[in-house]
Parts: C-alpha cells; sequence; structure tokens
C-alpha cells in the first residue's frame, strides 16, 4: 500500500506528502491512515485524469461533441459498419495509418471523424480537429508571416490530424502545395483522417495540378484505411 501511495505522490507531484507518509511512525493507526490517504489519493488522481481529457477534447477543436454511442450504425453505409471495430481501438493510431472517408454528404463522416477524435483524447492522443480549408488558411497567414516552420512542427507532433469537409471549398494552387506540404511532414509519422465528398479522381479540382494530386493521392492512402462513405444521406432519411 506505502509503495502505490509514494508512486500517486510522485505523480501528483506532492512530494512533501511522500516525505511525511516515509517519516510516519508506526502506531496501531498506521493501517487506517494509510488507507485514508490512499483512497484520497487514488480519487484525486482520477479526477486530474477526468480534467486533462476534458481539456483535451476542448481543445482539440471538435464543432460538436459526439461519440460512438450517438450513432445509429444500421443508417451508415457498409464501409463504416465494416470498420467500426478497427476505428474503435484505434490501432490505426499505434501503426501511423491514415483514415479516408469518402462519399457524399450526410452519411455519418463527420460524426465518425469526431468520434474518433474524441475517443483518442481521452486515451491521451493529441488530437487536433481542423475543417481542410480552414487550415489551409491557417498555413497561408502562418507563411505571410514567417511562422510557417513552427506551425508545420506543431502539426507533426499531433497523435491524430483530422481535416474536415475537404472538398467543399476550393484554394488556390499556393495553398494545395502548403496543404502537401503538411501532410508530406505526417507521412508514415503520425495519423491523418480525412473526409471528404468526392471521390479521389476528383481530387484534382480541389487541388488543380494533377501530378500534386497523384503524388499527394500516393502518399496519403499508402497503408491508409479508405472507407467508401458513399449512401443516403441521414437528414433526407
Amino acid at each position: 500500500m506505502s509503495a502505490r501511495i509514494e508512486e500517486l505522490c510522485r505523480t501528483l507531484r506532492l512530494s512533501g506528502l511522500a516525505a511525511s507518509v516515509r517519516d510516519l511512525e508506526p502506531s496501531p493507526c498506521s493501517e487506517e491512515i494509510n488507507a485514508f490517504l490512499l483512497h484520497a489519493l487514488e480519487n484525486e488522481y482520477e479526477l486530474k485524469l477526468e480534467r486533462k481529457r476534458v481539456n483535451a477534447v476542448r481543445t482539440a477543436g471538435s464543432p460538436t461533441m459526439k461519440r460512438f454511442d450517438d450513432l445509429v450504425v444500421d443508417l451508415l453505409p457498409e464501409d463504416g459498419r465494416s470498420y467500426l471495430s478497427l476505428l474503435k481501438d484505434l490501432e490505426f493510431l499505434k501503426e501511423h495509418q491514415n483514415v479516408l472517408m469518402v462519399g457524399n454528404s450526410g452519411t455519418g463522416k463527420t460524426h465518425l471523424a469526431i468520434a474518433i477524435g474524441v475517443l483518442a483524447c481521452e486515451q491521451n492522443y493529441r488530437v487536433i480537429f481542423k475543417t481542410t480549408a480552414g487550415l489551409v488558411n491557417e498555413l497561408v497567414e502562418a507563411k505571410q508571416e514567417r511562422r510557417l516552420t513552427y506551425l508545420l512542427r506543431q502539426l507533426k507532433r499531433v497523435d491524430l490530424l483530422i481535416l474536415d469537409e475537404l472538398g467543399y471549398i476550393t484554394f488556390d494552387l499556393a495553398g494545395a502545395e502548403l496543404l502537401f506540404q503538411m501532410l508530406a511532414s505526417r507521412y508514415e509519422t503520425a495519423s491523418t483522417l480525412v473526409t471528404s465528398n468526392l471521390m479521389f479522381s476528383e481530387w484534382v479540382k480541389v487541388f488543380h495540378d494533377k501530378s500534386l494530386t497523384a503524388a499527394l493521392l500516393d502518399r496519403i492512402t499508402h497503408r491508409a484505411l479508405v472507407l467508401n462513405m458513399t449512401g443516403t444521406s441521414f437528414r433526407q432519411r
């Protein structure tokens, strides 16, 4: 019991309390005191973990709070149902694999992406959620302000980068090149999740340049989980 108390004191940075426990003279009440301290420290540790999880979800930037339990699984397209267990276990994060969800609007892509992000936050992964257009704007501004290297370094450290709505808004070639640079820097070192309403053959409409589009697809689809999320829109049901 004393070893666990010392471990919790180190984790919670309570070195003074740990020293006091070590100096505690044996007495008939020692066992009760240790039991009380262990219970109090375990509770404090759990509260700290919960605060950390809540803060991680908040700073990830998800537009709403959605979980896997909120999904109506039977309404998901076939790939959404088939890959659900793989997405839930987050094994792709350990393998630095990407996840690509491609299909028409309203089939659960964003809901799945947010649920994955929330679960990853709760398991102590670093997560950032962005719309693709929003991130491109940030990259362009960072380059103009000469802080692009810093932003790319920050994004590279993120365990899971979620890019939502690729294809809804186009951007110019300069923006496309910056997005390619960012994704290339994360290649095989961290996971990126992309949702898009465009099939891969149509991504050139967003990136404008065929060679750039081909190079991007070559990297982002390598060892990736690719889900065809084409189906009937939830909003039309």
